[in-house]
């Protein structure tokens, strides 16, 4: 960023500092991703001890999002516990319906509620930053119902700010690729299972066991769909490549695997919504 980027990029992070002093105490979604962990961070500057990092474990939570939120947490010393979110036994989640997230929100601040009850926490935040405000975020409602602070959308931080931020702090996860949990993955409409969450995991593992950073597999079925990043879909392109892909995914309980020509972009199943 230039350098005047940088000096309004450090006042919004002043700014979120002082609302994050105004807490008594906080807990705070983390899962792993980067503006979660930015915000756990700055959590944990602001608050120390009263400040503590919670994550939700279930069955859409990826093995690679679970061991990046255990390295980060071994190299900031935020404090941290996990949790089990139970939203699979929901059928108005498992049903796959357009507000899916608003149901998976919904769980982990329920979870998050008793918690704040029962260790004496006097409020909840989640990592919501300016730019996601751009796409369609029914979770967002859900944080609205239970009174969840957004403290880095207050901040008005946007997405590569807080990049820029965790790279000037040391954080492990300023580079990381975006995340999302893996029913993410799963069209709209089509029932999320746990069989077909680690169908999607492992795949997921075995690309990124192929070297490749930036990616999603898309189940539609038998058909697992790889968007891979435009930086690396040239990559993707070498038949050898592709045949191992083609291998390790049929491995991982899927009939067919086709490479996505458009490349990776997030929420791309969002556009089946825009299309009805």
């Amino acid at each position: 960023m230039a350098r005047a980027e940088d000096a309004a990029a450090l006042a919004k992070q002043e700014r979120l500092f002082a609302s994050l002093r105004e807490q008594e105490s906080l807990l705070v979604a983390f899962s792993g991703g980067a503006d979660s962990a930015y915000l756990a961070w700055a959590a944990h500057r602001a608050l120390g001890e009263r400040a503590l990092a919670v994550t939700a474990l279930s069955a859409s939570f990826s093995r690679e999002d679970r061991e990046q939120a255990d390295r980060f947490l071994r190299s900031s010393g935020v404090p941290h516990e996990f949790i089990e979110t139970r939203e699979l036994e929901n059928p108005l989640y498992a049903a796959n319906n357009a507000d899916r997230c608003y149901y998976c929100k919904d769980e982990l601040f329920q979870r998050m509620d008793a918690l704040a009850r029962e260790r004496g926490f006097r409020a909840i935040a989640y990592g919501i930053n300016a730019d996601d405000t751009r796409d369609f975020r029914p979770g967002h409602r859900a944080a609205g119902e239970h009174r969840v602070l957004a403290p880095l959308l207050a901040a008005a931080l946007g997405k590569q700010e807080i990049r820029w931020l965790s790279h000037r702090s040391g954080l492990t996860t300023w580079n990381r690729p975006a995340s999302a949990c893996l029913s993410s993955r799963i069209p709209y409409g089509t029932k999320v299972t746990p069989e077909l969450l680690r169908r999607i995991d492992a795949a997921e593992s075995a690309l990124r066991e192929l070297g490749f950073r930036q990616f999603r597999v898309r189940a539609h079925g038998e058909l697992a769909r790889i968007e891979l990043a435009c930086d690396e879909l040239s990559r993707g392109l070498d038949p050898a490549l592709l045949r191992e892909m083609s291998r390790r995914i049929k491995e991982c309980g899927f009939t067919y695997a086709a490479l996505d020509l458009e490349g990776y972009r997030q929420g791309s199943l969002n556009a089946l919504l825009k299309a009805k």
